[in-house]
């Protein structure tokens, strides 16, 4: 049975370093026997649908196989179509908010120790909600001047994750979903 996923790239394509063209990553993955590969944006968005039931075990396929045909690393995070739209679903913020958000998305949940450890840390405009494998986060200036920011949730919870915009969020479930409907 095919099951679809997203696999969620962190850092290519950014400012000219570990550039990746998405026609040779569909090309690449599509060679690793992964079904109607599909990239949205340059910033390492895929789905894809396979009969592998491992996630973990995907992302360290995609991983070397990135690596070994174009020569760097690059950190791969995979997600089922599922567990997405429950990601989503699950924002704590309001609509308005949620707009706005940002969905933090983690390899695994971290502790309870680490999460309590991390909320100490606050900043004037920035909210965060941290939900199992997910963090909300809400800034009222916006992503790109936080202060927040993923790698200093990996660094507090001990795990490595990745982030997209509600938008992208949004286009990643209907592309994951449509690709559930086409076998």
């Amino acid at each position: 049975m095919m099951i679809s996923y997203i696999a969620l790239l962190r850092g290519i394509n950014v400012g000219g370093h570990k550039k990746i063209p998405m026609a040779d990553l569909r090309e690449l993955l599509a060679n690793l026997g992964l079904k109607n590969v599909q990239t949205y944006i340059q910033s390492g968005n895929v789905v894809f649908k396979s009969t592998e039931k491992n996630a973990q075990k995907l992302e360290k396929v995609i991983y070397n196989a990135i690596r070994s045909h174009f020569g760097f690393e690059v950190p791969v995070l995979i997600k089922t179509t599922q567990d997405i739209q429950r990601i989503f679903k699950a924002c704590p913020f309001s609509e308005e908010e949620k707009k706005a958000s940002y969905f933090m998305m983690l390899s695994d949940t971290p502790d309870q120790d680490l999460i309590k450890k991390a909320s100490e840390k606050v900043y004037e405009g920035e909210v965060y909600k941290i939900i199992n494998d997910c963090i909300y986060l809400y800034c009222d200036k916006g992503y790109g001047r936080a202060k927040f920011n993923m790698n200093f949730f990996e660094r507090q919870l001990k795990t490595t994750g990745t982030a997209r915009n509600y938008n992208t969020m949004l286009k990643l479930i209907a592309m994951s979903s449509e690709n559930e409907i086409n076998q």
